[in-house]
């Protein structure tokens, strides 16, 4: 039995984009799989392809009790506690500070940052405590996915930059807390990489056109999870707590 096979992971986003992929890769692996989202017979069809593998839990991320019960069924599918989450919920909005609307501004903030918050803050308090046996035999890692504009900020995506910036800022922290005990954190701050955000963000056809022609060929969303694979399969005592994946040709953000 290999490493990967011993390790139980939680993915928010689960049905789509990134967070699909990077539960078809951790399957791949060996690894046990709780996937959140909130369309049930995306999770249910996913369940009947990957097999015992792969739990679902329908529910929104930024909801405390549907988070609590990402863990229990872990232990409750797999025996034991989770030993990796990726925090990949989310959504986007296109557009200034100026023309952001309110109430959109709040639906992202919570899914972005409150439910972000929520998620990486259960992990943490049970990784400190398997990692006190566990570490540096066997990682604990907890991968936070952000973004180019959370470190670039674009005056044309200011809200979702600006959630991003936070989500960033709780990463570090979060590393400079449980990193010496034992525990990984890192964050995945992908650029322009094409999936159904670009639709929740209410991004133009054109303007998604515009990344293919200006930055492309772009990267997938396989790709983004092959990363998070890479920065979860290192030896225990390495962190690679801050990491950047933009195609080639993508000179800004």
């Amino acid at each position: 039995m290999t490493e990967n096979q011993k390790r139980i992971a939680i993915v928010t986003g689960a049905t789509s984009g990134i967070g699909e992929a990077t539960v078809r890769n951790f399957i791949a692996a060996g690894m046990q799989v709780v996937g959140c989202a909130r369309t049930k017979e995306k999770l249910n069809a996913l369940e009947q392809e990957l097999g015992r593998g792969f739990r679902g839990v329908v529910g929104d991320a930024s909801d405390g009790d549907v988070l609590d019960r990402l863990f229990e069924a872990a232990l409750e599918a797999f025996g034991h506690e989770a030993d990796l989450v990726v925090a990949n919920a989310g959504r986007g909005l296109g557009g200034s500070v100026r023309d952001a609307d309110p109430a959109q501004f709040q639906e992202l903030m919570n899914i972005n940052v409150v439910g972000t918050t929520y998620l990486v803050q259960k992990a943490a308090q049970r990784m400190v405590e398997t990692q006190k046996a566990a570490f540096p035999e066997k990682a604990a890692d907890i991968v936070i996915i952000g973004s180019v504009v959370g470190r670039h900020i674009s005056p044309f995506s200011a809200v979702y930059g600006a959630s991003k910036f936070a989500v960033h800022a709780l990463a570090e922290a979060l590393r400079r807390d449980v990193g010496p005990q034992g525990v990984r954190v890192s964050l995945v701050q992908p650029g322009i990489v094409i999936s159904g955000f670009q639709a929740g963000a209410h991004y133009s056809d054109e303007l998604v056109d515009s990344f293919h022609e200006k930055f492309g060929p772009l990267p997938s969303c396989k790709d983004i999870a092959d990363t998070i694979q890479h920065v979860v399969t290192l030896p225990p005592h390495i962190n690679i707590s801050d990491i950047v994946v933009r195609p080639t040709r993508q000179d800004y953000p």
